[in-house]
């Protein structure tokens, strides 16, 4: 009995011995630093900036309300966060196989042999009765099961990082949304107030020519814009109504209207955001992090693939007591026990376990390729971002001195229209820029922010949160 507990013990010591090969970062696709040139913003890291989260870096209250609703109500969020809870209990599923299973059990049978088959010749009944407590348990020699559980445990780490990279592209899909809703709010005012002067100049070149003194082609011309105006204000109707449907689908449910219903794209909606940031930031990129777990769990699949071809070996113990009689099943002497050690050592497999094997190494394979093009799509997606964000500024205020430039030219058209001096093609003209550049303004505001937000996402969405996230303690098995 002592010589089995020790060797129980040396099993035990060996047991866990790993074959997942040794984990190396991929070195980055990418520059060591930003892009540079004429449409980039001088470069100068603001580590303050560094901590910037979406409730700070989102300062209009209303747009803040609407992502916390959507934080709170998302279905897409919801999936996500349920899915992390799907893989921690696969994962503590996983973990138990590396710990003995121990059952305790009890049975009972009675019976009766009829007199044609006792060995007396006579019917007999009897009865058989035990209660055992039993063991099994799979030696992990060569790190099969810890490998596994390896995989396992990252594969839940990759699936938290997802659904923080849910809640990012959330974040940003709802101040988007918002912003087109707002914007084609203002492209709808703007259109309805072109619309009204049209129908006014409509009625001037009306009059003037049941006077005759405007032509039929001035006539024309005025009728022309006032339903080309029209057409552009049921289309406005029309995304505006779906811009609020898209807001809708986000938020989970109904758009607060009352809260946000005085918003305008010229406010400070958003605070600034860093420029000169590492491109080692990139790694907090939620995204990112989940590509580099999913590649260390199919690093430590390779680990389970090669201790596949080891034997397997397994240890089943049970002690109790049995007796005829239920009422002497706990007398002294009912005892017994059982100690069955086995070992399966694979032979022939037709080739089933080097083609595991193969299987995940070259799924490694494609992980790291998946993480180096993870890596470059966000550079890419920062560095569009850090180009938007300095030449957006400059077209932004260059379109404000045009729309300027514009209402100068539509008044002193109109003036001159009314005492005579041009023709109403010129104020037709006029007016016509004056709508484009007022158009124009909104989108380009419009586009402005939203490059902010996305470079906002780009950047991880919230460095600090991002590394609060990243500290997460490991679940318990």
């Amino acid at each position: 009995m002592k010589r089995s507990l020790i060797c129980l013990a040396v099993l035990g010591a060996l047991s866990g011995c790993s074959m997942i090969p040794q984990y190396e970062r991929p070195a980055m696709p990418v520059m060591d630093a930003w892009p540079g040139g004429d449409a980039y913003a001088e470069q100068g890291a603001d580590t303050q900036a560094m901590n910037l989260s979406w409730h700070q870096f989102f300062k209009d209250p209303a747009l803040r309300n609407l992502i916390g609703v959507a934080l709170e109500n998302n279905r897409d969020l919801r999936i996500a966060a349920l899915n992390v809870e799907a893989y921690r209990a696969l994962y503590g599923i996983q973990q138990s196989a590396l710990w003995p299973l121990v059952s305790a059990d009890g049975s009972g049978t009675r019976s009766r042999t009829p007199e044609t088959l006792s060995p007396t010749g006579q019917a007999s009944t009897g009865g058989q009765y035990f209660a055992t407590l039993g063991v099994a348990w799979e030696l992990d020699l060569f790190g099969r099961l810890d490998s596994l559980s390896e995989q396992a445990l990252q594969e839940f780490l990759a699936s938290e990082a997802i659904q923080r990279s849910v809640q990012v592209s959330l974040i940003a899909g709802v101040a988007n949304s918002y912003f087109n809703w707002q914007a084609n709010r203002e492209l709808l005012d703007v259109t309805g107030q072109t619309l009204k002067a049209y129908e006014d100049s409509l009625a001037l070149v009306q009059r003037s020519y049941d006077v005759g003194v405007a032509s039929t082609l001035e006539l024309t011309q005025a009728r022309t814009a006032v339903e080309t105006a029209r057409a552009a204000l049921a289309q406005y109707r029309r995304q505006v109504a779906q811009d609020r449907n898209a807001l809708t689908q986000l938020l989970g449910q109904a758009v607060p209207l009352d809260d946000i219903e005085g918003g305008k794209l010229d406010m400070q909606l958003l605070a600034d955001l860093p420029v000169g940031l590492p491109s080692e930031l990139l790694f907090k990129r939620p995204d990112i992090i989940a590509a580099e777990h999913q590649l260390m769990a199919a690093n430590a699949s390779i680990g389970a693939a090669r201790a596949a071809f080891f034997p397997s070996i397994g240890l089943t113990g049970a002690a109790g007591s049995a007796s005829t009689q239920l009422s002497d099943l706990f007398d002294s002497g009912s005892g017994y026990w059982s100690f069955t050690p086995s070992i399966s050592v694979p032979i022939f497999t037709a080739g089933r376990l080097k083609a595991n094997l193969d299987y995940a190494e070259i799924s490694r394979d494609i992980r790291v390729a998946q993480y180096e093009q993870t890596i470059q799509d966000a550079f890419r997606d920062v560095a569009d971002g850090l180009a938007a964000h300095e030449t957006y500024a400059e077209q932004v205020q260059a379109q404000r001195n045009l729309l300027q430039v514009s209402e100068d030219y539509y008044e002193v058209a109109q003036r001159r229209y009314r005492t005579g001096v041009d023709s109403h093609l010129t104020l037709l003209d006029a007016q016509r820029q004056l709508l484009s550049a007022q158009q124009q303004l909104v989108n380009d505001r419009r586009n402005q922010l939203v490059s902010e937000v996305n470079l906002f996402k780009a950047l991880g969405g919230g460095w600090q949160a991002q590394e609060a996230a990243a500290a997460s303690a490991v679940p318990e098995a």
